[in-house]
């Protein structure tokens, strides 16, 4: 993929959407982005773990955790999964988990905080919703691209 730069994108492209400023980058790749594919859940990453396991063919997981700080959404064996199976990213408006090791993996890894406790997987979620979150609706069929700069969202392939 080419270099993302969430900046110049913006530039030329005014039309996106821009998340609020509250995601940090905990992954191994500093800029990331493809094509969205959506999971609702709350303090439930059953749909993270199954998802990371399937083939991401570049794609990015964008997963609305509610904004909870309570649980972790993401750890370092489901990312590296992820990874694994080639998936660009994940945008996670929820907590991650193993942070030393999620920055060593070649996954890009955007969320609001980090807590040492994980979820219950109880199979709850919804996989392929619009989310409404951070000022903005991420749909299906969307692009996200992220970099230290921040999240932005089309509704096409920028790069």
């Amino acid at each position: 993929m080419t270099t993302i730069s969430t900046p110049d994108l913006c530039d030329e492209h005014p039309d996106v959407r821009v998340l609020e400023p509250v995601f940090r980058n905990y992954g191994g790749r500093a800029a990331f982005g493809g094509p969205v594919v959506t999971i609702k859940c709350y303090e439930d990453n059953s749909l993270v773990k199954s998802q990371a396991a399937e083939p991401g063919n570049g794609r990015v997981m964008v997963v609305d955790g509610g904004g909870s700080r309570r649980r972790a959404l993401l750890g370092d064996m489901i990312a590296a999964k992820a990874a694994e199976n080639g998936w660009a990213g994940l945008v996670i408006w929820g907590s991650v988990r193993d942070v030393d090791v999620l920055a060593g993996i070649d996954l890009g890894v955007q969320a609001i905080g980090a807590i040492p406790v994980k979820t219950e997987k109880r199979g709850l979620g919804d996989l392929e919703v619009p989310l409404e979150f951070c000022g903005v609706t991420v749909s299906p069929g969307d692009w996200i691209y992220a970099d230290n700069n921040g999240v932005i969202v089309a509704d096409r392939c920028l790069v």
